[in-house]
């Protein structure tokens, strides 16, 4: 199991009525997807799902700008990790008025949200320390494994086997729909610019959405490239999925890029087979929401050959493009 609990003895026993702090999106996900979202007392600045997350205090924030393109972001992350600096800031006076009795953090990547290091300069200043629930997802099953460990912490067992079952489910569900189908290549974009392919959990699904990722490595972290792989790998569906982004800002990013000599020449261009997705919520966060994701992936590798399998509630998620401008 990728999760750990760190402290795992203080405050046994105190389950009902927990102040929880969850200081990345996913655990926000997954605390609301089993019931606990009366419980959640802080939450990252990035945490916007359900709708809920968003009234809750926000305990700790970015020190990037994200207002800026995405070269500039990728630029600051460099110059932020260069110099041994994080990447976020804890509200400690806020996190000290809260008191929680539990925190759930991430040890995955250092860029997407706050990690146990970011954290423990912030233990130091609480009374009592609470409990810490670390979690490092690579897999869907490493997700169900995360929501398991949040469910331990919080007494939840019985209602995170439900949401595992279903979460388990809907994939199945598309396997089923895909089986039978040509299994094209693809590429998966994380960033644009520098270009990153998508790794951890994405590759596992693409292959489940019925496709072949053409340069992802299952399990293990996304990685730069030079847009000269990514066009020797001639892909026939490209994806592209900036981390953290909504449809609408990676539209923008998009249009606002240099695509190299050779772009037009790909299979999935010329046959208009480039996608932009809602990654933020499908594919960027290891939480429940990922299963509506390998659907997204589905209904771009299979256009047309099948109904769309994206669940109804989902709204825009999914926007067909051929080139920069479109």
């Amino acid at each position: 199991m990728q999760a750990r609990n760190e402290h795992g003895d203080v405050r046994r026993g105190k389950l009902h009525g927990m102040k929880i702090c969850s200081l990345l999106p996913s655990a926000t996900e997954i605390l609301f997807a089993l019931g606990l979202g009366d419980q959640i007392a802080g939450v990252s600045h990035e945490c916007d799902f359900p709708p809920e997350a968003r009234s809750k205090p926000v305990v700790i924030v970015s020190r990037i700008s994200h207002t800026e393109s995405a070269a500039a972001i990728d630029r600051q992350v460099r110059e932020f990790l260069e110099r041994g600096e994080s990447l976020y800031s804890v509200d400690l006076a806020a996190l000290g008025e809260i008191e929680p009795d539990l925190i759930i953090t991430q040890d995955l990547c250092h860029v997407c949200a706050a990690t146990p290091d970011d954290l423990g300069a912030a233990l130091a200043h609480l009374t009592i320390q609470p409990q810490v629930v670390t979690l490092n997802p690579h897999s869907l099953a490493d997700v169900c494994a995360d929501i398991r460990a949040v469910a331990q912490a919080t007494g939840r067992s019985e209602q995170a086997t439900a949401v595992i079952a279903e979460f388990e489910r809907d994939v199945a569900q598309v396997e089923r729909a895909v089986a039978g189908l040509a299994r094209p290549r693809v590429v998966c974009l994380e960033w644009l610019d520098p270009p990153y392919v998508a790794g951890h959990w994405v590759p596992e699904m693409v292959a489940r959405a019925g496709g072949k990722d053409a340069l992802g490595r299952a399990g293990e972290p996304s990685f730069r490239v030079e847009w000269e792989t990514i066009l020797a790998a001639q892909p026939e569906v490209i994806v592209i999925m900036p981390c953290g982004y909504g449809l609408e800002q990676a539209a923008k990013e998009f249009r606002d890029l240099t695509l190299p000599k050779g772009w037009h020449g790909l299979p999935a261009v010329r046959n208009g087979r480039v996608f932009l997705v809602e990654a933020s919520g499908y594919f960027s966060r290891p939480g429940p929401r990922l299963a509506a994701g390998v659907a997204i992936l589905a209904d771009a590798i299979h256009l047309g050959q099948q109904a769309s399998l994206t669940p109804s509630g989902a709204g825009l998620v999914l926007a067909r493009v051929a080139a920069a401008g479109a």
